[in-house]
């Protein structure tokens, strides 16, 4: 059957325009980068950065944020008013030209030295496209003696404006607006977002302060750095830094390109190394920039080169050693770079990435030959800074090493030629309903393999005691092959981790192939440390399986109480004391429970196995805390912590010692 050309035509008159409000209302994603909540959040920060620019040119030190109960959001400067009168020059009133145009600003002439000379926004774009894609929006300006209000619905101007005048002598702008969710898929905004942003600002904006009240809580949160980023790398290192903050500021102007005119620069930076923490943050005209762009190619190629001519003169490498990369480097580094110019490349609206060449070649001359200063004049912190790079690197090289090696050790299949030794697999091969039981030794392996529902019950017995996985190292741990093992039948890898949690892994939950993991052991002293042992060692190679739930505990009875024909058991001293009273004056008999490898199949199946009948004990998440506080003190190397435990709390388990 043909196409109908007459319904299908494309000509002249196919094209059409979006015009007004329609040009953010049903393209949002084009001005915030997104339609859903990142987006309504960016949304926010159009308005905040326009009272951050007055506040950076010296008007006003407070910025006023109210999340409303109705969702609306309030931002209130103490700057200049934002000038909303008629314009002469351009024929129209400026309220009209800021609200409802989009590329209309008084930013674009800052590297003329106008009125803004470093501003986060450039685009015009920000507080037109945020009234385009509210539900209401209300503005009070106090400027030049007047009184000036503005109301929007929906991106059209309702009553004109408003001017009157009065005797409030000071000036700023407060605006109040909903974000529509005719626009945004999701405008619930969290008070964590404002809480980050605000803090992020305060950080670059050293002496603005920051007041958020939340309507929601009824909650102030004040933010601000009387010294900006010299007080926040101070905070971030704390009392553990291996070197002191350093801090560097320049001022200078160059341009991108040789047809392109000269732009003003400044920027500080402060820096310092640190055993246990790293941070990289940038932020450009008070933005901050999560992708970074041409500050961190500076601080990427100034470090390698400044730290890598240092090993080499100090004859620090090995024989053939290969050089440090930069990743060595940042394990240990925390640096955050202020940056400000008058023309700005952002990639996109959302300024996340800036792409300035200028800026980028200048930072690296500058921080390399600083570095190298700094080198020279502190030869004690250059020395700590080599040495610690160093044992990045090596620390790095092996992890790689141990990755490659546990990625041969863990692939292949398990299901067909049942390489793993005495594992026991199901028939279904519907991860849904799989289940892995954990067993200890070879005895319990007979009485669950006789005692389980073959169609998807897998069984692994542990043969003894697992190496401690949070004392013994990566290369110890994967030599073990109790533990290999053990990772195969799970299918699902592991996650390596540096001590800042830069993860060299393999691990993917897609492919665990299994939907419960139940560790089943006895229910005495040894049981309790295999249970134990077994725990370390997902909770060091494969949390996520704690955190998605997937781990259980199998409760195996302490007590088998028979009465006649009738047997009950007993998890608990007071479940034995409730079934002896039910009991009353009926003879019964009470023995401890044996362990696992003695119980009948038909037990283990009715007390441990059988979903309908057993008891699980869920790992939880919520429990990772504290059960990493227990698994370092009992088995980590904090003796002092040990011997305090033992002296305040081993009374408790005296009488467990003496079962065993």
């Amino acid at each position: 059957m043909g196409i109908d050309k007459n319904n299908n035509e494309y000509g002249n008159e196919s094209i059409t325009s979006l015009k007004g409000a329609d040009r953010v209302r049903l393209r949002p994603a084009v001005i915030f980068g997104s339609d859903g909540l990142e987006g309504c959040e960016h949304s926010v920060f159009e308005i905040l950065s326009n009272a951050i620019d007055e506040a950076r040119e010296g008007y006003g030190d407070k910025i006023e944020i109210v999340m409303g109960k109705d969702g609306s959001v309030t931002v209130c400067d103490h700057g200049r008013g934002i000038p909303v009168d008629y314009n002469t020059k351009e024929e129209k009133y400026n309220w009209e030209l800021l609200f409802c145009e989009l590329y209309a600003g008084g930013k674009y002439l800052n590297n003329a030295g106008d009125n803004y000379e470093f501003s986060l926004g450039l685009n015009g774009l920000g507080l037109c496209a945020t009234q385009y894609s509210s539900e209401f929006m209300y503005v009070t300006i106090y400027r030049d003696g007047y009184k000036y209000e503005l109301e929007f619905f929906k991106g059209e101007n309702v009553g004109g404006l408003k001017k009157e005048k009065t005797k409030v002598k000071t000036t700023g702008t407060t605006i109040r607006w909903k974000p529509d969710r005719d626009v945004f898929t999701d405008t619930d905004i969290p008070v964590e977002y404002f809480q980050e942003i605000l803090k992020r600002q305060c950080i670059v904006n050293a002496g603005l302060t920051f007041d958020l009240y939340d309507e929601n809580t009824d909650e102030h949160y004040i933010y601000c750095y009387e010294n900006g980023i010299r007080d926040y790398i101070a905070e971030i290192s704390g009392e553990k830094g291996l070197t002191e903050p350093v801090y560097l500021s320049n001022e200078t102007m160059g341009r991108d390109r040789e047809d392109k005119e000269d732009y003003k620069l400044k920027y500080e930076m402060s820096f310092c190394f640190n055993n246990e923490i790293n941070l990289m943050e940038y932020y450009h005209n008070s933005s901050f920039l999560e992708h970074g762009g041409s500050p961190d190619k500076a601080v990427r190629s100034a470090f390698v080169s400044a730290v890598d001519k240092y090993l080499k003169d100090n004859n620090l490498y090995k024989k053939d050693e290969k050089k440090i990369t930069f990743s060595d480097i940042e394990d240990s580094l925390i640096i955050v770079i202020n940056s400000f110019s008058t023309v700005t490349s952002y990639e996109n609206q959302t300024k996340k990435s800036i792409t300035n060449k200028f800026i980028q070649d200048n930072m690296t001359e500058f921080l390399k030959s600083r570095l190298e200063i700094y080198f020279i004049e502190n030869k004690a912190d250059a020395d700590k800074i080599a040495n610690q790079v160093i044992i990045n690197k090596r620390s790095r090289e092996t992890a790689e090493k141990t990755r490659v090696n546990i990625k041969k050790k863990l692939t292949g299949s398990i299901d067909m030629n049942n390489r793993v030794e005495k594992f026991v697999n199901c028939r279904t091969k519907d991860v849904a309903k799989r289940e892995l039981y954990i067993v200890e030794g070879d005895s319990a392996l007979g009485s669950c393999v006789l005692g389980r529902d073959a169609e998807f019950q897998g069984i692994m017995p542990i043969r003894g005691k697992i190496l401690n996985c949070l004392k013994a190292s990566y290369e110890k741990i994967f030599n073990s092959d109790i533990i290999t093992d053990l990772l195969r039948v799970l299918g699902c890898g592991v996650e390596l981790k540096t001590k800042h949690n830069k993860e060299l892994n393999s691990f993917d939950i897609n492919n665990l192939r299994w939907n419960k993991i139940i560790i089943c052991t006895d229910a005495d002293v040894d049981g309790f440390q295999i249970r134990t042992l077994v725990l370390t060692m997902i909770y060091r190679l494969a949390p996520t399986l704690i955190s998605e739930k997937k781990v259980f505990i199998a409760e195996s009875p302490l007590y088998e109480i028979t009465s006649g024909k009738n047997t009950y058991f007993a998890y608990t001293e007071k479940e034995k004391a409730d079934i002896t009273n039910k009991l009353g004056d009926k003879k019964y008999h009470i023995q401890r429970s044996k362990g696992l490898g003695e119980n009948e199949p038909e037990m283990m199946w009715q007390t441990t196995m059988n979903p309908a009948t057993r008891r699980l004990v869920q790992v939880l998440p919520e429990d990772a805390q504290k059960t990493a506080f227990v698994f370092d003190m009992l088995l980590g190397d904090d003796l002092k912590g040990r011997k305090q435990h033992i002296e305040t709390d081993g009374y408790k388990y005296i009488d467990l010692t003496e079962l065993s």
